[in-house]
């Protein structure tokens, strides 16, 4: 039982380490014009550590923001060796999990649904509306 907690700690410590750093070579390194302002919510590694899934939010203040989002995930699919390679060398580890880039759309979700709660308590409180 603690082996499987150990085990779990070292997997939330690794999948902090890559959001943290593939956040920098985003914010900083990475210079491909698809790539629009973005961060990294979340890193998912898979059980093993083979893989990880890689979750990257863009600024809501973008136009369209569906284009947007595919256009970031293939810059950053182009550029997944170069993140692999820089990784490894900074992280000073044997193996980098392969890595897989998705939009990460909850964050317009909840603002969406916020926004829908926001107008059903307004009906509710005007006087005369059903």
């Amino acid at each position: 039982m603690p082996e499987q907690e150990d085990e779990k700690h070292h997997q939330d410590r690794v999948a902090e380490t890559l959001r943290l750093e593939i956040g920098v070579l985003i914010e900083g390194e990475l210079v491909d014009p698809r790539i629009h302002f973005c961060y990294v919510s979340e890193v998912a590694l898979n059980p093993g550590g083979k893989s990880a899934r890689v979750y990257v939010a863009l600024d809501s203040a973008v136009q369209d923001i569906a284009k947007a989002e595919e256009e970031t995930v293939a810059g950053l699919e182009a550029a997944k060796g170069y993140i692999r390679f820089t990784l490894k060398e900074r992280m000073g580890v044997r193996h980098v999990p392969e890595l897989t880039f998705l939009a990460d759309r909850s964050g317009r979700f909840q603002a969406r649904i916020a926004e829908l709660m926001d107008r059903s308590r307004k009906r509710q409180k005007t006087p005369g509306s059903l």
